[in-house]
């Protein structure tokens, strides 16, 4: 059976223990500096309604990454942009077998629809249940039919698990495209079903599709209305317009959805180095401009700053009060720590702690809007003492502070890819209902904190 969590009901009924939680948690951030102002934490202990919410997802980005990102980029007395929130809690990440039992360690895919449906499944499955295979309501589904203008923003392909999960319902992750539909036979068009991941996603009319994964939109559809076109075209007759670099990007104006294919897979990371290796690497620096990422190619925080705007723009031109929701995810810290690539790690973290500060920056003029940061798992990446020998994959790289740090990767055999890691993981907020981040909560429970902030159902 599957493990029983305390309701949320039970919670907010229980008010003398959630004042004295968030009053020691007022306390604790406001010592270690980490907040700002008691007054923030203050404000993210009320409830209310949002008109806004951003969540931003840090794929793989466990305790362990976001330490040694502080260490190497602001040092180990400082403070990341991610570290500033007034309210952080944990939150537990397992995935589900068919039968409901703890699967301990989740893939992108069981977690993504974890937060996005409130519902567990089983791994590499996308918003669909674990045992008959059902299509659940995803969040952004909910907040579509509640007239709230909605976007996603990744460094992964837009068909990738995290981003899936919000706008697709697909028995496997991997079927992305209309070429990819093998393990999913009963999702196909001739069967009825909804197509692939990228046909679902512009069939979504999400208004702001933005990442990478050209390769997938420029499969042909073989199926049902659109045969014959690619799903580019298919958005296109949807009436998306497609941007596909930094210049587009930023001259795009708001009146249609856009769809924003800025690579042929995955975006290209902002950092390189040499990966971690069997007996170490020498002391290190990581390349802070990898030579391999095109010119013209968005970051995150640009990618995440244009979707506010166009968000913002769709409502106003609407005449709607209602406000949006919007997931930024930076994919890569996952991907670089599969392939115990410190640098690549590091740089894509830091990369997504500017895309954190965006959004809290907007937060900061409008304090209507929930901002959550957290990650789906844990990761591999640990920081050992410089004499350490593990068996593994380490590499020792040279701090902005001058100072030597030693990354072990052992949890696979050297030459695979590394695991993901079975641990709870940090989730912090702000704005209206941020206080259900606080203690040890579930993923599933993510999903009712943001239908909660945004009154959807």
């Amino acid at each position: 059976m599957p493990s029983k969590r305390l309701s949320r009901s039970h919670l907010t009924a229980t008010g003398a223990v959630l004042v004295a939680t968030a009053t020691a948690a007022v306390a604790l951030t406001a010592t270690a500096g980490a907040s700002g102002t008691k007054e923030h934490a203050k404000d993210a202990i009320k409830g209310g309604k949002a008109k806004n919410v951003i969540l931003l997802i840090g794929d793989g980005m466990g305790d362990s990454e976001i330490t040694l990102a502080r260490d190497y980029t602001v040092g180990a007395a400082g403070h990341l942009n991610m570290d500033k929130f007034p309210l952080t809690g944990a939150y537990t990440t397992y995935a589900v077998h068919a039968d409901g039992t703890p699967d301990y360690v989740t893939d992108s895919a069981a977690s993504g629809t974890g937060w996005a449906t409130g519902v567990k499944t089983v791994n590499g499955r996308i918003s669909k249940t674990p045992g008959k295979d059902k299509a659940v309501p995803t969040i952004l589904e909910l907040a579509q039919k509640g007239g709230y203008a909605t976007g996603s923003v990744t460094t992964a392909e837009l068909t990738d698990a995290t981003p899936a999960v919000l706008a697709s319902h697909a028995t496997d992750r991997s079927c992305q495209g209309p070429a990819d539909m093998a393990k999913c036979p009963t999702d196909t068009i001739a069967k009825g079903g909804p197509g692939s991941i990228a046909e679902q996603s512009v069939n979504h009319k999400v208004d702001v599709l933005l990442g990478g994964g050209k390769q997938r939109f420029d499969q042909k559809i073989t199926e049902g209305r659109y045969k014959g076109l690619t799903v580019t075209q298919q958005a296109r007759k949807l009436g998306y317009q497609v941007v596909t670099d930094n210049a587009s990007l930023k001259a795009v104006k708001g009146g249609k959805p856009v769809l924003g294919l800025f690579a042929p897979g995955n975006v290209a990371t902002e950092w390189t180095g040499r990966p971690a290796a069997v007996g170490g690497t020498a002391p290190q620096r990581c390349v802070t401009s990898n030579p391999s990422r095109p010119a013209g190619t968005p970051n995150l925080a640009d990618q995440t700053t244009k979707a506010i705007q166009l968000l913002e723009a769709k409502q106003k031109r609407n005449h709607s009060k209602k406000g949006f929701f919007l997931q930024v995810e930076g994919a890569s810290i996952d991907k670089q720590d599969h392939a115990a690539d410190p640098c690549g790690q590091i740089g894509e973290t830091a990369a997504f702690d500017r895309a954190v500060k965006t959004a809290r920056a907007y937060a900061a003029k409008h304090p209507d809007t929930l901002v959550v940061t957290t990650a789906d798992h844990g990761h591999s990446s640990q920081i050992v003492p410089l004499e350490a020998q593990p068996p593994g994959l380490t590499s020792t790289l040279v701090t902005d502070e001058g100072q030597q740090i030693k990354v072990n990767y052992s949890t696979n055999t050297p030459g695979q890819s590394q695991e993901h890691t079975g641990t709870e993981v940090r989730i912090a907020a702000q704005g209206p209902q941020a206080y259900r981040v606080l203690g040890v909560t579930d993923q599933t429970d993510l999903f009712t904190t943001i239908r909660e902030a945004l009154r959807v159902r």
